[in-house]
């Protein structure tokens, strides 16, 4: 098998999943409990804490553990709950959805945008903010129903960029990029599917989305994933440790690149909606389209090939409609129709991309050849 979906997921690293099992047997007592094998488990997860932290210019008091990005999205956007939520129309659902129900007119203004899309691997550009201290009254109470502080400063807008792409694949510092908010995942990295993170600034609003239990600090309630998020921390010291960004920028841009040379060289009618010029986008994410050609059925048939890719989004897969993010990007539904989303990882080879270019280039033409559109 050819893999070359890993913006969807990155197989779990051998490494992460020997660490889990070591986990299950040494650390599988509650961590909020008062006994030694409570405390020993903790401290594995104030570890991952830790790490995390310092891979992203953080302190570890302002990381939240949660079960993913979507989890972390949605608790953000629902602090804000009643105010204005300014987004890009190239988010995640788990923004673009949520906003619509939640957002409202008064300040203070969050804006979310994403560092680099999912779809596309294309960086976008952050917005400007006024966060300019000003005398209003407070538009939070200074704390909600369960005793927690809302806020401790008055600013006219807040920023959240979802940083799930971005994680180990370019160096990240939430400090320098300006945020009061980031998400991760831990899958994007080689970890464990079901737990993420949540960067959450001290000092600004916040409201939790799960309640009923003193963890985190009151600020995400539920018995903690330690196994789970073991094997986070285990992910990330690999990032720490091999530096994989610099990898991302050789090794994987070069294969990237040399797939979409190759593409728009042999197949008639394709065309990238991936800037490929260095420092536009991610080095791992390649989006093409190809005209005549839908984008899901040349997905079976590279499947069928033992060729693992995506037309888009994991979490919009069974989506009939056009990817949102091609619609806003080109406003042409036959592109966002006909599209293909290749992201190699540190284990994607050159072999792997001649077997590509073996077989896509006459799965396209017999697509085109019985299309209807010209």
């Amino acid at each position: 098998m050819i893999y070359l979906d890993y913006a969807a997921t990155v197989p779990m690293l051998d490494e992460v999943r020997e660490a889990m099992r070591e986990a299950e047997e040494k650390f599988f007592a509650n961590a909020s409990a008062l006994h030694t094998p409570g405390h020993l488990a903790m401290n594995e997860i104030e570890k991952t804490r830790e790490l995390l932290a310092r891979l992203i210019g953080a302190e570890p008091s302002e990381i939240i553990f949660t079960s993913g990005a979507s989890e972390s999205n949605n608790t953000v956007v629902r602090t804000f709950e009643g105010c204005q939520i300014e987004t890009s129309p190239l988010e995640h659902h788990s923004i673009i959805e949520v906003a619509k129900v939640y957002r409202g007119r008064k300040l203070p203004k969050l804006y979310s945008y994403m560092l680099a899309n999912n779809e596309t691997g294309e960086f976008l550009k952050m917005p400007s903010i006024d966060k300019s201290e000003y005398n209003d009254s407070l538009l939070f109470e200074a704390k909600d129903d369960w005793g927690h502080e809302l806020v401790t400063d008055r600013r006219r807008g807040y920023l959240h960029s979802d940083l799930t792409q971005v994680l180990g694949k370019v160096p990240i510092n939430v400090r320098d990029l300006g945020l009061d908010y980031a998400t991760f995942s831990a899958h994007k990295i080689g970890g464990p599917v079901g737990v993420g993170a949540l960067y959450v600034r001290k000092g600004v609003p916040f409201k939790p989305l799960i309640i009923g239990g003193n963890q985190e600090n009151k600020r995400r309630g539920g018995t903690y994933n330690t196994v789970g998020i073991i094997g986070f921390g285990t992910a990330i010291n690999r990032v720490l440790k091999e530096k994989t960004w610099a990898r991302y920028d050789t090794e994987v841009r070069k294969l990237r690149d040399m797939l979409a040379k190759r593409i728009l060289a042999e197949i008639p009618g394709s065309s990238l909606n991936t800037d490929i010029t260095p420092g536009a986008s991610l080095p791992n994410i390649l989006n093409a389209s190809f005209r005549a050609a839908e984008g899901e059925s040349i997905q079976l048939y590279l499947d069928a090939e033992g060729i693992i890719v995506s037309t888009g989004s994991a979490c919009a897969a069974g989506d009939t409609k056009p990817s949102h993010v091609l619609m806003a990007k080109t406003g042409d539904a036959e592109v966002a129709h006909s599209s293909i989303r290749f992201s190699f990882g540190l284990s994607s080879t050159t072999e792997d991309v001649e077997r590509v270019m073996e077989v896509l280039p006459g799965i396209v033409k017999r697509l085109q050849q019985i299309s209807t559109i010209s």
